[in-house]
């Protein structure tokens, strides 16, 4: 692990320098760790593919006390069952009115409709890390056999439910907002809710399949 300062009151823990699996179960389980020791002072914390921030209240610890505690954590130890990753089942209308990309990424891939469909509902996907917008999951690894570039010029309205692909990801809007990425397919799953602790369906870690409807 590489600690640096980040600002005032944040630390930016640094695992590896590439999106790669192993580095990111590191991650996953650094931040589940660190959630379950409920240390006084941190204030939030934010995994991502690689990395992960720590948010902290220095009038009650500091920047060296926290990172002498954090060199102290066993990136690798294992957390408990009901913490660990769970598999979900996502359902997808694919092509047509759902996957507008369809044509685009059948021309680009050279593949078929139904082939397309048939690769990506074929991986157990892991969600890497959760943003641009709350509960969006950026899922992978993809096959190579699908990859494909961003849009050229974004969507300025992107329907919720909306899946789509870019370069070695697939990912899920889960509200209607501006988007890049290559539409094949939607889901009426609701993947943030407001009103239910932790909001998200999808976790950092958890795994998914998709089910053609």
């Amino acid at each position: 692990m590489e600690c640096l300062r980040y600002g005032e009151c944040g630390i930016r823990i640094i695992f590896g320098r590439t999106i790669d699996k192993d580095i990111n179960n590191r991650v996953i389980n650094f931040y589940r760790s660190l959630k379950l020791k409920r240390i006084a002072g941190i204030i939030d914390i934010t995994p991502s593919f690689n990395t992960c921030l720590i948010e902290f209240d220095s009038t009650v610890i500091d920047f060296k006390s926290l990172i002498d505690i954090i060199k102290g954590f066993d990136v690798d130890t294992t957390y408990p069952k009901d913490l660990a990753p769970k598999e979900i089942e996502i359902p997808v209308r694919y092509g047509g009115e759902y996957g507008p990309d369809m044509e685009f990424v059948s021309q680009w891939t050279g593949l078929s409709f139904e082939e397309i469909v048939e690769i990506h509902t074929s991986t157990v996907y892991t969600v890497y890390t959760i943003g641009f917008i709350p509960g969006f999951p950026y899922l992978g690894t993809l096959d190579k056999r699908l990859f494909v570039p961003r849009l050229k010029t974004p969507r300025t309205c992107v329907p919720a439910g909306s899946v789509g692909l870019a370069q070695l990801q697939t990912g899920i809007y889960p509200f209607e907002s501006p988007g890049g990425w290559q539409i094949i397919g939607r889901t009426d799953m609701v993947l943030f809710d407001y009103n239910k602790p932790p909001y998200s369906i999808l976790q950092n870690g958890d795994r998914v399949k998709f089910i053609p409807v």
